[in-house]
């Protein structure tokens, strides 16, 4: 936990969990940085302790932070991964009326 914040109790964590997880699922216009990073500061981390939770360098997650790098899907699904995220590819529906 980042020593810029006081400790939070565990049903504090979670809370932070899910109002990060709703956050970014409310948010699909968000880059995959901006994702990352407000996860992290949601969940009142530092760079050092997520990369460290996801298991990627810290330099990985900095470059992705300060949009240096796009990352890779599996970079990003470990990233993501702490919250139990996955990044995805679906198929978009077309609406009856475009096949006109």
């Amino acid at each position: 936990m980042d020593k810029r914040f006081n400790p939070v109790s565990l049903p504090q964590q979670l809370a932070l969990r899910r109002q990060a997880v709703e956050d970014v699922l409310a948010h699909p216009e968000w880059s995959l940085r901006e994702s990352v990073r407000h996860l992290k500061k949601t969940l009142r981390l530092t760079s050092a302790e997520l990369a460290r939770l996801a298991g990627v360098s810290m330099r990985t997650l900095q470059d992705i932070e300060q949009g240096r790098s796009e990352g890779t899907v599996q970079t990003l699904n470990r990233i993501l991964g702490v919250l139990g995220l996955r990044l995805g590819v679906v198929r978009r529906v077309r609406a009856a009326d475009e096949d006109d």
